[in-house]
């Protein structure tokens, strides 16, 4: 069914793990073009909210819609399409493939929809402040420079919508406002939107709009 939706809208989203209620209830709305944060404390349900967005977690009650359609209540084919050809995921713990070099996981979301295109690839490793290392495998980089990899190859594919669940947490400060700018860049030159889940007031500050999570609940 279609609606007359921004590009992300969750409507009364919870979501439990056996006794508790991680996510009660949670609406947003977010439009093209527009960088949000979500803050709060470790543990309190940030990369839970950004799983149930991507699909990564079934809903419990409530429902998602993406670009105007339902994705809440999708099979796991359609999400993992979804997934591929209209969201960036920058995930806390990395996953990138060891045995492929820097160039090769970053290019792998462009050979996943069956194009390759080595010169963007180049050029956002670039942006990222990784222009020499397209080689390199990643047992040779540090953990900062395996966040600017996850984070490049989130990027290179022009998603719509961006999750990025503590993109600088292994960045040193001024990697860090690198990223983040490059995030807000991309969201408001090509009109996508992006999600920034992080514990940092200092990371948040660049966004359009902050909101926390406590107690399962956005404020």
């Amino acid at each position: 069914m279609q609606y007359d939706a921004a590009v992300l809208t969750l409507e009364a989203v919870s979501k439990r793990f056996g006794g508790r209620t991680v996510l009660d209830r949670v609406s947003l709305r977010l439009g093209a073009g527009e960088y949000v944060a979500i803050i709060g404390d470790s543990g309190i349900g940030k990369s839970t909210l950004l799983n149930v967005i991507a699909g990564l977690e079934p809903v419990d009650a409530g429902r998602i819609l993406f670009n105007g359609s339902e994705i809440s209540g999708m099979d796991d084919d359609a999400l993992a399409h979804l997934r591929r050809d209209s969201f960036g995921f920058v995930f806390q713990a990395f996953h990138v493939l060891p045995h492929l070099t820097v160039e090769e996981n970053v290019g792998l979301p462009l050979l996943l929809k069956g194009t390759s295109n080595r010169e963007k690839s180049r050029a956002i490793l670039a942006s990222v402040g990784l222009a020499g290392r397209e080689a390199s495998l990643p047992r040779e980089l540090s953990g900062g420079e395996l966040q600017r990899v996850a984070i490049a190859r989130a990027l290179v594919g022009d998603p719509a919508l961006v999750l990025a669940d503590e993109p600088t947490g292994n960045l040193d400060p001024e990697n860090a406002v690198q990223v983040l700018g490059l995030i807000r860049k991309l969201v408001k030159e090509s009109g996508s939107a992006a999600i920034l889940a992080t514990h940092s007031a200092q990371a948040a500050a660049g966004c359009d709009r902050v909101y926390r999570l406590t107690a399962g609940g956005l404020s």
